[in-house]
């Protein structure tokens, strides 16, 4: 990618926020923020870059929408004059950070979750809709769908600043969505898909930029650097899985460690608890400890029952049986594990074989864990994982 692509990659959001608050109407403001970029793309390259980009397409942008105004009332008449009157190489003055106003947008309340997500990557994550869809293996026509009704949707729709508090919450939720799908593909030939975890990471750092004293926003950026720094050690070199506690640490990325741990630190320590940094605690826990024989168990086990208080769900309880078989054994985790596979949100969730598969291996019983082992591959639609839980069953002998 060019300086000049990845520079109208970065300002693409920024421009089309400025355009929605001035105007309102989402689409004909991204149509005109595509000409804009469009005319960048062919002028930049061979005048160089204006001292002021942003302003520059803001401009450009802006003469572009007044022009689908023309026959309309006074009113359009007026902000035309405005909008002409600016410089088109100055850097216009806003008050609110533009990409946080773009993605309170996105995650209006009236648009479906799948909706919010595919629109926070188009708009604001500049990823084309073919992008998109093959980060979730669906057809690009649905996607094309989703992003076209949610933006008549937003037709007319505008920012006061009053939506931010309780729009947050949507915002933080998409985020983790975005980030979780590209750490553990639901489905596919790819353990991960880095293109959505690093856009993930670029927006949470943007929200953290502008909102640094809210404990959660916090919480989830730590949460996301903590993770992915594991991320070079889940897969070998022939791209198999590779379990957590056989993965090579020295091969975790130090720097993303050492800064979620110091975010976490400061979340805790200055915020009200909230489920994101309950999760970015559990994950300093793993990232800290030398190899896996030193994790300390007792500690992540608390702070999961913690996350159940905070947070209850299907898979925080999940999770919860792992931490707790590692501290009371595999017997007492069989039986705590056949109290949440009672669970119909868990029921036909291939985690809750593998679970078993691994506990019934630790207890002893082969036949019943590679039983177990199987049962599980065959229910997850990841090709990485159905491979590793083949392999555990093939090692457990016929």
């Amino acid at each position: 990618m060019t300086d000049v692509e990845s520079l109208l990659r970065e300002l693409a959001p920024q421009v089309l926020a400025a355009l929605v608050r001035r105007y309102g109407g989402f689409d004909t403001c991204e149509d005109a923020v595509q000409e804009a970029l469009l005319a960048a793309a062919q002028q930049w390259p061979a005048e160089g870059i204006p001292d002021h980009p942003k302003g520059w397409l803001i401009t450009a942008a802006s003469r572009r929408r007044i022009e689908q105004w023309r026959s309309e009332t006074a009113r359009q008449r007026r902000e035309e004059t405005v909008a002409l009157a600016e410089p088109p190489d100055r850097e216009p003055v806003t008050g609110v950070d533009d990409t946080l106003t773009l993605l309170l947008l996105c995650c209006h309340p009236a648009l479906t979750r799948p909706s919010q997500v595919a629109l926070t990557l188009r708009a604001v994550g500049g990823l084309t809709t073919a992008e998109i869809a093959r980060a979730f293996l669906v057809p690009e026509a649905t996607i094309g769908q989703r992003i076209s009704r949610a933006k008549q949707k937003l037709r007319g729709e505008r920012l006061t600043g009053d939506e931010r508090p309780e729009r947050l919450a949507a915002v933080l939720q998409v985020l983790y969505l975005i980030f979780t799908e590209g750490h553990t593909a639901s489905s596919g030939d790819a353990l991960s898909r880095v293109d959505l975890t690093t856009e993930a990471i670029r927006l949470a750092r943007a929200l953290y930029a502008e909102l640094s004293d809210d404990g959660e926003v916090t919480g989830l950026l730590a949460l996301m650097l903590l993770t992915d720094a594991r991320r070079p050690a889940r897969v070998d070199e022939t791209g198999a899985l590779v379990p957590l506690a056989e993965q090579d640490r020295t091969r975790w990325n130090r720097a993303f460690i050492d800064e979620g741990v110091s975010l976490i630190t400061k979340a805790l320590a200055t915020a009200p608890v909230g489920p994101y940094q309950l999760q970015a605690a559990i994950a300093a826990v793993h990232d800290e400890a030398a190899t896996g024989d030193e994790t300390d168990w007792a500690q992540i086990l608390t702070l999961y029952d913690l996350l159940r208080v905070v947070a209850p769900g299907p898979m925080v309880t999940l999770n919860r049986v792992v931490a707790f078989t590692q501290v009371h054994g595999p017997e007492a985790g069989l039986a705590e594990l056949g109290e949440t596979a009672k669970d119909p949100a868990l029921a036909k969730h291939h985690r809750i074989n593998a679970i078993r598969a691994h506990l019934l291996e630790k207890s002893g019983d082969a036949a019943g864990a590679r039983e177990a082992y199987l049962a599980a591959a065959r229910r997850t639609l990841s090709l990485p994982e159905q491979a590793y839980l083949q392999s555990r069953a093939a090692g457990l002998g016929p």
